[in-house]
């Protein structure tokens, strides 16, 4: 067992120090001022207001089988907001919709309509359930 005592390497940090911030006071190479550390994420007023801005205007495509748009039903599953390109990714309710091509050009415009670059659509495999979009048939 080491002693703290005789060890310069170890030493005991008195319990009045161990309040919020003491560390970084207590240590000049903490800067206090720094971003959050690595993996804490970080929120961005302006991203997501441009993330609600596209989901509002996606609210303008209806299924036309349904008869209700892609957000209420749940088929946007991802906006990736980029600098040069914006990527969404959505699913169709079923695998061989016939309005897809439809749906998907108009999802991209209206994406375009909020953002001032190119948007690209991508679809996935991922199979639709009824029950992400609160409906109970």
């Amino acid at each position: 067992m080491t002693d703290t005592a005789t060890d310069p390497k170890l030493t005991a940090t008195p319990a009045a120090d161990k309040t919020p911030g003491a560390a970084a006071a207590a240590d000049p190479a903490v800067d206090a001022d720094a971003a959050p550390a690595a993996g804490a994420p970080v929120f961005d007023a302006e991203r997501r207001a441009t993330e609600l801005a596209i989901l509002d205007a996606l609210r303008a495509v209806v299924d036309p089988e349904i008869g209700m748009n892609v957000v209420e039903l749940a088929l946007i599953r991802q906006i990736i907001l980029g600098t040069d390109e914006t990527e969404i990714k959505m699913i169709l309710t079923t695998p061989f919709c016939p309005y897809a091509g439809s749906m998907i050009q108009q999802v991209k415009e209206q994406a375009e309509s909020v953002v001032d670059h190119s948007v690209k659509v991508t679809l996935l495999a991922e199979r639709w359930d009824p029950r992400d979009a609160g409906l109970m048939w």
